[in-house]
Parts: structure tokens; C-alpha cells; sequence
């Protein structure tokens, strides 16, 4: 299999199966000598485990991360880091019934089409169970991109249930399992996510990441804009459909004059009035919030049967038993946190190669 491997400068290759040993990744063009542990990133991991809540999948793993390489006396060396995360909670035997079908919406089919085998055992490189790695690898791109970068994501739908953008409040999506900034949503999405749990299905959700103190300048013109990254980033997660920047497809319906982010100065410095690029233009960031929703579909592994295939040809029903997501969104959340802050890091030392520091604006 190609193509475990994203970013220029910074890189990140994740390794490992949903069932196997272990899952990890190697993070490569960290700059030497920043302060490193893996406390660092134990946090960030501790974020997107499972079992946390009776909303996401019930396996139980520590996700406990081990620097293996790259790291000396607390700081990188500048070589390649060594990430690994041992799988202890696997329950094989949950997929023995199903490993010869098609389950309608996942990678069974594409995978067994494209190689001719594939790791039945928790979908193996399809699973969700990959994203660790990413967070792990977020962990340490938030530290290349220093303290001025904050980079927090929130769920703002679940289903057909969305927030009220005037109930907005940060501090409130730490204090519920869905990282929902909106409280009022986030009891009403509790009786409506037990109701989908109960009845063994499972529901969509859309995630939204902003990034702020993001310097102006990162990105390049047509081929390395920072938003097409992004998008990319996104949707190279598992069970991610759609991506927007800033306004998004609500941009199709204002006139040019109402989504046009005009200017002002403020003292020497000019400001944006509103923020409808999403804190991108031509690519390049504007100093603005960077700003980015995703579309995550519902998980594909439910219990409610289902009618499909099997590899012999034959037309079958399928029912996932096992430990999964009623809502693979709200653990989708600290994921895509981990890819805004690993592109923002590329773009970051692609921006030092190419200009050197950030300069100020005349």
C-alpha cells in the first residue's frame, strides 16, 4: 500500500492495523532543539481515545504513546520521530462472521478490489483506529508551531441538529462529551444519540476547526495554496465527505459586495471587517482565524442488518457486531485539530525555506 505519507517539510507517515501489534507514525523535518515529552502528547491523545463516553466506541485503549526516536535530554535532534502506540483492546474474533462481506459503506469491497487481500481484523488501515497516529503526529506540529498558534475544534452538528451560533462559548465544549460550544445543543444531543445507540445505528455529524495567531503569508499561489491543503488533510480522514473554508457553500448565495472581507486601519495596521475567506486569500493566510468545517458521514459498522455481498458472489444481509461509534464525529473532533496543525507546521517551515521569517506588514 502507497501513499501513508502527507506533507513537504514537515512529513508524517502513519504505520499500523487496527488489529495488529501496534499503530504509529514517524514524524520527519522537526526542527532541532524544541522541548518535546510524551506528556506533550499523551494530552492530545487522551482527547480522541475511546471508551471516554457512552457516545463513542467502547474499546478500551490507553493509547499510550512512546517516543522511540528523535528525542534526546527532553528536545528533537532533528531526526526522524518515532511514535508508537500499542493496540491491547482488540477483539478479533467480534469480525470472524463477517469477514468474507461487503459491509454496505465501508472499505471492504474498494480494499479487497484494489489488492486481492485486506485485514478484515477492525478494517486494518481503514479503521478509525488510524487517526491516533495523526493526533500523536497534531501533538508535535503544535509544538514547531509554538504557542501563538491555537488550533480548537468543536462539533457543531449532529445529524440534522445544529447549534445556535449566539449560545457560542469555548470553555462549555470541554465540559461535554460531544465538544459541543453550544450547551443547550449538547443536552439535546444527548437524548437524540441515545436513541440512534440504542436502536444499534449510527449518524452523522459536522466538524468545524479554527486556528488562531496564524501568521499572514503561509501558503503559495495555484499548486501549494494553504486552503487546497487543508482540504486535502481533511479529507484524507476516515468517513470525511465534504469540506468547506470559511463561508463555504454559503458564499454561493451572497452578492459580491456581502462576501467581500473589506478593510480598514486600525492604527498602522489594516484589519478585516468579517471573515468570509475563512482567513485565506489566493491561498496565502491573511492573519486571520483560519477557519474550516467537515462533513463526517455516518459510521458504516452498525448493527442494524443490511442487504450486500460477500466475496463469493453471493447476496447476503450483514450486521456488525463489535465496539463502535454511534457518531464517529465527536472523536473526529482532536483529528482534525492534528491535521490543521500539521499543515499550518509544513506551511510553516515551507514559508522560513522560501522567505524567512514573517515579516511585518508596511
Amino acid at each position: 500500500m502507497s501513499h501513508n505519507t502527507f506533507g513537504h517539510l514537515f512529513r508524517v507517515t502513519t504505520w499500523g492495523e487496527s488489529h495488529g501489534t501496534a499503530i504509529g507514525c514517524v514524524v520527519d523535518g522537526v526542527p532541532p532543539r524544541i522541548p518535546l515529552a510524551e506528556p506533550d502528547i499523551q494530552h492530545w491523545l487522551d482527547r480522541r481515545r475511546p471508551g471516554r463516553s457512552r457516545y463513542v466506541s467502547q474499546r478500551r485503549e490507553p493509547d499510550t504513546v512512546r517516543i522511540v526516536s528523535g528525542v534526546f535530554e527532553g528536545r528533537t535532534t532533528g531526526t526522524p520521530i518515532n511514535l508508537t502506540i500499542e493496540n491491547v483492546d482488540a477483539r478479533s474474533k467480534d469480525y470472524d462472521d463477517i469477514k468474507d462481506t461487503y459491509r454496505p459503506g465501508h472499505a471492504d469491497f474498494t480494499y479487497q478490489r484494489k489488492y486481492g487481500i485486506r485485514d478484515w481484523r477492525g478494517s486494518g488501515r481503514a479503521s478509525a483506529r488510524e487517526t491516533a497516529s495523526r493526533v500523536a503526529a497534531g501533538a508535535v506540529a503544535r509544538k514547531v508551531l509554538g504557542d501563538g498558534v491555537v488550533v480548537r475544534g468543536v462539533l457543531v452538528q449532529v445529524g440534522p441538529h445544529t447549534i445556535d451560533r449566539e449560545r457560542w462559548d469555548w470553555e462549555a465544549a470541554e465540559d461535554n462529551p460531544f465538544r459541543c460550544p453550544d450547551p443547550d445543543a449538547a443536552a439535546e444531543w444527548a437524548e437524540f444519540l441515545e436513541s440512534v445507540r440504542k436502536r444499534g445505528s449510527s449518524i452523522g455529524a459536522v466538524v468545524e476547526v479554527v486556528a488562531s495567531g496564524v501568521p499572514p503569508g503561509l501558503g503559495a499561489p495555484l499548486y501549494g495554496k494553504l486552503d487546497s491543503d487543508l482540504a486535502a488533510a481533511m479529507m484524507s480522514i476516515n468517513a470525511v465527505k465534504g469540506v468547506e473554508i470559511g463561508a463555504g457553500f454559503d458564499a454561493a448565495a451572497l452578492s459580491g459586495e456581502e462576501n467581500a472581507d473589506e478593510m480598514r486601519m486600525r492604527g498602522r495596521e489594516p484589519v478585516f471587517l468579517s471573515n468570509n475567506a475563512g482567513g485565506v486569500l489566493g491561498g496565502i493566510s491573511t492573519g486571520q482565524d483560519v477557519v474550516l468545517r467537515f462533513a463526517v458521514k455516518p459510521t458504516s459498522s452498525i448493527s442494524v442488518p443490511g442487504r450486500t455481498v460477500d466475496s463469493r458472489g453471493r447476496n447476503v444481509d450483514v450486521a456488525t457486531r463489535g465496539r463502535h461509534d454511534p457518531c464517529v464525529g465527536i472523536r473526529a473532533v482532536p483529528v482534525g485539530e492534528a491535521m490543521m496543525a500539521c499543515v499550518l507546521a509544513d506551511h510553516l517551515l515551507r514559508h522560513r525555506a522560501q522567505c524567512g521569517d514573517i515579516p511585518d506588514i508596511p
